[in-house]
């Protein structure tokens, strides 16, 4: 299944499988290994290299269902542009929006086993301190 998805994914970038090598900084013989799973179990530290340059990540190729990171300009229409801008302009760091994604990924996590067709409830409280 990860050779599947890495084959995938190299393929819609466009990259050649020696490309992907050159990038990740491993051997085009252990990439062609691991997209035929000859090398089913690449150590993470590989897995990161590539999914850093198939903009993904490695629980999608370790076999989540997630999709894979979509492009900025896919997602990013003027509304998302004017959030940001007044975000920045109140000043918040990018720091800061790293916390909150991961606040919001841990919010998400701890949603995951509510019983199905109970309503999910938010309880997302935000402090910011400054330095």
């Amino acid at each position: 299944m990860i050779g599947e998805r890495i084959k995938s994914l190299r393929e819609k970038k466009g990259y050649s499988i020696t490309k992907l090598a050159d990038l990740a900084g491993v051997s085009k013989s252990y990439l062609s290994y691991i997209e035929r799973n000859v090398q089913n179990n690449p150590s993470l530290q590989v897995l990161a290299k590539i999914a850093y340059h198939l903009d993904t990540n490695m629980e999608y190729l370790l076999g989540e269902e997630l999709a894979p990171k979509v492009s900025v300009e896919d997602v990013l229409d003027e509304e998302w542009h004017s959030i940001l801008r007044d975000a920045v302009d109140e000043g918040m760091s990018s720091g800061d929006f790293r916390a909150l994604k991961d606040l919001v990924r841990s919010h998400k996590w701890k949603d995951e086993g509510l019983v199905p067709g109970k309503k999910k409830t938010s309880n997302i409280i935000i402090l910011h301190i400054d330095h």
